[in-house]
């Protein structure tokens, strides 16, 4: 356990962030002299917003991160049939299984509602630049979850979190309007800034697609993929209006709230907590009910309001 604990304190993460930063730098100097009329840019107030949110989410991270290793300890060491060794090959089989367990735990967080709750954050911005990466979420207890299979399959718990930091260091050079399509043979397995541009768009033809984290291989395989036609249109389908950190953290549980007081049903209140974000009883619809404001309308949920 104390040598798990070493490990997660150097944690990859850590020595990245003074290259992100710069990386911002760089961007931002791009944006000043290289023309592009389409790109949003940067916005003082809303970066400031989305620096915070990092900050806040690299402490907090820490502590569930302490918490899930005590239980991939237990996990690793009871319950695992096996202990894979720490291997180049164990190293690239787990970078592929932890992108692959991030598609689906990413998927489930944009299709119910408690967790994108907390996703949603991310996703607040309606500008899309290398600093919106950092707008991270701060209630990670949904992580604690994703990764689970993989030290009951042996791996070590601290070579769990450290692929998991280097697929998270990958996808932060993603989230740029500076870099245009890459080269095809890329674009077809790598998730790309033109791939990411879309899983941000509010768009309704955007919307729910492109989970990938490194491989985009895995919505072409599961049917999420959709190419960017044109220049998204970024944020939630309905703003939140606020750069206040503690509302884009928090005012989606708020909303869950209000929902499940104001239904009749259990049924309806279980609809709220764990339907897709949007949902709302039939019954509602059909006898004229004021309809639920929505945050991101998830495709073909059938909600009427704007996207």
């Amino acid at each position: 356990m104390l040598d798990a604990l070493r490990h997660q304190f150097g944690d990859p993460i850590g020595y990245a962030l003074p290259v992100f930063l710069l990386f911002i730098g760089v961007e931002l100097v791009a944006l000043r002299f290289l023309d592009d009329e389409q790109a949003k840019g940067y916005h003082g107030r809303d970066t400031a917003a989305s620096l915070s949110m990092g900050a806040v989410s690299v402490g907090v991270g820490l502590v569930f991160r302490a918490g899930a290793l005590l239980l991939y300890v237990v996990l690793w060491e009871h319950v695992a049939p096996w202990h894979v060794p720490t291997t180049w090959w164990s190293w690239v089989a787990l970078l592929v299984g932890v992108d692959f367990l991030f598609y689906w735990y990413h998927r489930f967080a944009h299709r119910v509602r408690l967790a994108w709750a907390a996703h949603q954050a991310h996703h607040s911005s309606e500008y899309f630049n290398l600093g919106t990466a950092l707008r991270q979420k701060w209630n990670q207890w949904f992580e604690v979850l994703a990764w689970v299979p993989l030290p009951l399959l042996g791996f070590s718990p601290w070579t769990v979190y450290t692929a998991f930091s280097a697929n998270l260091i990958y996808q932060f050079f993603v989230h740029t309007e500076k870099v245009d399509r890459l080269p095809r043979w890329v674009e077809a397995v790598f998730n790309t800034p033109s791939h990411h541009r879309v899983h941000h768009g509010s768009d309704p033809e955007y919307l729910d697609r492109n989970y990938a984290g490194v491989l985009i291989v895995w919505d072409r395989l599961f049917g999420t993929f959709r190419a960017e036609r044109h220049r998204p249109t970024y944020g939630l389908t309905t703003p939140v209006g606020t750069y206040n950190v503690i509302s884009l953290q928090f005012h989606e549980y708020g909303a869950i709230l209000r929902d499940v007081r104001a239904a009749g049903r259990w049924r309806d209140r279980l609809g709220y907590v764990l339907g897709p974000p949007g949902w709302r009883p039939e019954h509602s619809r059909e006898d004229g009910g004021i309809p639920h404001p929505v945050v991101h309308r998830p495709r073909g949920d059938g909600v009427d309001g704007p996207a």
